[in-house]
């Protein structure tokens, strides 16, 4: 859906687009690593081990780094990329741990600083929907950020500090706000990972919450297609939700589940409590997104 997008910037026509992206041997990087090898743009994967496998990549070259230790001159070490698509963020799915702002949060400050300062361009960051709080309904990236989890609060930060940033050191920050996606390569602790785990056991049931409450899924296929298509824009677009615009209720995305691949297993509603930390019904509203994927 978003390859109607063209590189709308500056560069000269001969010059080739080279991006970077952290994070890339995770769920979502390995999704966004495929979309730019399907349209041939260079890529450097940052990993932390050197044995990370990325098969099948022919135009993806790997870059050791730990962002926590991030030497002075890293981004002349991996290439000096065009832009960046930073996808990191270690403690998960703990969204209640003060590791986020205590380790993360300052890490990862100081390391995008790195770059901009050392002349970084554009910058693509992975947000979270869990910066909007503990509101219902549609939500808007035009609302404030009412963020009520350590991780939340923390991706917020960090977006606030790169605003700050971005006034002494110019450059293209795109905030892409992610609601909940599944697919392959997913946590095996995530909801898809679970019923499927419990298929292939024989379970005769699977134990799951009451499923009432309301959610924006994209599958990650499709996120890492809007994520290489905000980036190729080579135009900051601030906040952007990532997001389908279209709420269901987590019973009938795993009814649907069911059907789709024809598995025979009964659904244990109610077993677990629903989440303290979110809303029973909220979603991402599309319509800023829409207008970016429009062809100009």
């Amino acid at each position: 859906m978003g390859r109607a997008v063209r590189d709308r910037g500056s560069k000269p026509k001969n010059h080739t687009v080279k991006v970077a992206v952290t994070g890339a041997t995770g769920f979502i990087g390995r999704h966004v690593l495929a979309e730019l090898e399907a349209r041939s743009i260079e890529t450097i994967a940052l990993v932390r081990h050197p044995t990370a496998a990325l098969d099948g990549l022919s135009r993806c070259k790997t870059f050791q780094l730990d962002l926590h230790m991030t030497p002075s001159n890293a981004f002349e070490l991996m290439g000096s990329p065009d832009a960046l698509i930073h996808l990191a963020w270690a403690g998960l799915p703990n969204y209640q741990s003060l590791h986020h702002f205590e380790q993360e949060l300052p890490a990862h400050y100081r390391f995008l600083k790195n770059l901009i300062k050392s002349g970084l361009q554009s910058l693509i960051v992975a947000g979270t929907c869990l910066e909007y709080g503990m509101r219902s309904g549609p939500m808007s990236e035009d609302m404030e950020p009412q963020p009520g989890t350590p991780y939340g609060f923390a991706k917020d930060t960090l977006r606030r500090q790169l605003g700050f940033l971005n006034a002494f050191h110019p450059f293209q920050l795109t905030w892409a706000r992610l609601f909940y996606l599944y697919g392959e390569g997913q946590a095996k602790s995530s909801l898809f990972p679970q019923l499927r785990a419990a298929v292939e056991r024989g379970d005769e049931v699977f134990n799951m919450s009451g499923g009432e409450q309301l959610r924006d899924y994209l599958p990650v296929t499709e996120v890492a297609e809007l994520l290489v298509a905000l980036t190729l824009r080579n135009e900051g677009s601030g906040i952007v939700n990532l997001c389908s615009g279209n709420p269901v209720s987590v019973r009938q995305l795993v009814e649907g589940w069911i059907k789709e691949y024809n598995w025979s297993i009964s659904l244990n509603l109610g077993h677990y409590p629903y989440p303290d930390y979110e809303p029973m019904a909220f979603w991402g509203a599309r319509e800023k997104l829409d207008s970016l994927l429009e062809p100009k």
